[in-house]
């Protein structure tokens, strides 16, 4: 089968009349197993049209003559007694393949572009506020999208399988072992900061880009975590039950900031050890993906940012007395309505609910 390049050729040769009865046969035909590049054809005629008259101007054209006289020249001495295209008829030409390339051209980058992009947006997760979703990835992988959150990742066909990570997630990566080199193929995930390393293992990321901090919990395996713009660029590692908490990215390099005024060392990161004997459900870490949600010692400016990703719904605070109340619960199946009544009962408050707007006052 004749491939879309010859169609190409075929029609610089229609727009320069330079095109066979046979050439228009063939043309048509080929047009008929190409529909998509009908439009182009279209087009083509509509810039030959402008073109045409435009390349009977001076100034310019003088310089093309010259060429194509040049270009005759050179055809006569190298093939004796072959014909000689019409200057009037070699120029024609000259439009028409020029005019040809830069559309054929301009075709090829707009359809690597539209693949690039169709590309990018399939390789997307995303779990709006209000949700929670699981995904499969293509190396089998799992991985759980808390509310608010999104992944994106291009392709995992390299010696790398990479993610970048907004939000919260629960990771159940596979091992995978290079076919070409039999080594296993890192699995990282950039969140903030941070950059997380693994090979095989179960873990938790929170990183919103409206917290302070990022942490991650290692529930099995074992992890390499790497913050960005240390200097030192020592990797931290995680074994199994245990949580690193570090400042995310902005606020990162607010304390770089700092640092190179007062000349002292941020304070190394600190591991915290978790239940080992809790149950992974029961892990307050990763109790969302149980559709739970844990809250110990936060403040409501804290809970309310949880609340509203839960939720779906925006919460305001009507002095800051409000914010810095204090609470420590779990809520699961609740409504709005009935989370904000527990809350209040716990804690009290004054609250007023307006379809998904909340605002919050304290008790004077």
């Amino acid at each position: 089968m004749e491939t879309p390049e010859r169609i190409w050729f075929l029609l610089s040769r229609s727009l320069s009349g330079d095109i066979t009865e046979q050439d228009k046969e063939e043309l048509n035909s080929l047009l008929q197993q190409h529909p998509e590049l009908m439009q182009q054809y279209e087009m083509l005629h509509q810039l030959w049209s402008v073109n045409t008259s435009a390349s009977e101007e001076t100034g310019h054209g003088d310089k093309i003559n010259r060429i194509l006289q040049l270009s005759a020249a050179e055809t006569a001495l190298s093939h004796p007694g072959a014909p000689v295209v019409p200057l009037k008829k070699r120029r024609k030409i000259y439009w028409a393949a020029a005019i040809v390339a830069a559309l054929a051209i301009g075709t090829w980058f707009f359809t690597s572009w539209n693949r690039k992009q169709q590309a990018l947006a399939a390789n997307e997760v995303v779990a709006p506020k209000g949700s929670k979703t699981r995904t499969i990835l293509p190396d089998g992988s799992t991985v759980w999208l808390n509310a608010g959150s999104r992944i994106v990742y291009a392709n995992f066909s390299g010696p790398v399988r990479e993610i970048t990570l907004e939000g919260e997630a629960y990771f159940d990566v596979v091992t995978v072992t290079s076919a070409s080199t039999h080594q296993k193929k890192p699995f990282i995930v950039h969140a903030g900061s941070i950059d997380i390393k693994v090979l095989g293992t179960a873990f938790n990321v929170k990183s919103y880009p409206e917290e302070k901090i990022i942490e991650t919990t290692l529930i099995r395996g074992l992890v390499q975590i790497t913050r960005k713009g240390d200097a030192s660029n020592k990797p931290v590692y995680l074994h199994p039950n245990e949580k690193i908490v570090l400042p995310a990215s902005s606020f990162l390099a607010e304390a770089g900031a700092k640092t190179s005024t007062t000349n002292t060392p941020p304070a190394p990161p600190q591991i915290i050890r978790i239940d080992s004997t809790a149950a992974e459900h029961e892990h307050l870490e990763t109790a969302w993906v149980y559709n739970r949600l844990e809250f110990r010692g936060d403040n409501f400016e804290q809970l309310a940012l949880k609340l509203e990703r839960w939720y779906n719904i925006r919460i305001y605070f009507e002095d800051e007395a409000a914010r810095q109340l204090v609470f420590n619960g779990s809520l699961q199946n609740e409504t709005v309505e009935q989370a904000f009544m527990a809350l209040k009962a716990a804690v009290p408050f004054n609250v007023s609910i307006n379809n998904n707007e909340v605002f919050i006052k304290s008790i004077q």
